[in-house]
């Protein structure tokens, strides 16, 4: 079933285009695959970017909107990503970037294009762990700026992601989030330090 990209706001993709046909943003970007790519770059696949900021013992978790995430596609592949931000003054482009995470989220879409259920695509962020995962929320309807990870939404972690944690695989929030929850969360002391006066 077709994944569902929610859309993204206007002001967001013309800041994109804008910086896009600046040569000085191009050119002063540290993306050598864009300044080096041949043909007309495409901002496709919005994503909002969610951030994990707070996952407590009992497993609920406060996330936040962050941005909005564009991958830019030359040809067949995407070469870098475009992140925008919400000023004062509304969306306005933030950066581009290139890594292993572009590659790795336009994998991982393609994956979720073959699964047998329709989801919502988002990225949701675990900055503790640094942490990139392709959030697949069950409700296609909803507005992609809000809400929070079900326990039957699918999280898939992108490429890198922290030790022992597969990539590419998709696991159920109520799966994952213990193990996140245990990672994020630190180990308390042995007991309040003691000082010793000099002998």
């Amino acid at each position: 079933m077709p994944l569902q990209l929610p859309p993204a706001p206007a002001p967001a993709l013309r800041s994109v285009l804008a910086a896009l046909g600046s040569p000085t943003a191009v050119r002063e970007a540290r993306t050598p695959s864009l300044r080096a790519a041949q043909g007309p770059a495409t901002p496709e696949l919005p994503l909002p970017v969610h951030v994990l900021e707070r996952i407590t013992p009992q497993g609920l978790s406060a996330t936040r909107l962050a941005g909005w995430r564009f991958l830019i596609r030359c040809g067949e592949k995407a070469v870098a990503a475009a992140d925008t931000m919400l000023t004062p003054d509304g969306w306005a482009f933030s950066h581009f970037f290139e890594g292993p995470y572009v590659p790795s989220t336009e994998r991982a879409l393609d994956q979720a294009e073959a699964l047998q259920q329709p989801y919502q695509a988002r990225l949701l962020s675990v900055p503790g762990l640094y942490m990139l995962t392709l959030w697949l929320h069950g409700d296609t309807t909803a507005d992609g700026a809000e809400g929070h990870p079900a326990g039957t939404d699918l999280l898939v972690p992108l490429a890198p992601a922290p030790p022992g944690i597969p990539t590419h695989r998709p696991f159920r929030v109520a799966e994952l989030l213990p193990v996140l929850t245990h990672r994020a969360t630190p180990l308390p002391l042995l007991g309040p330090p003691v000082l010793r006066s000099p002998a």
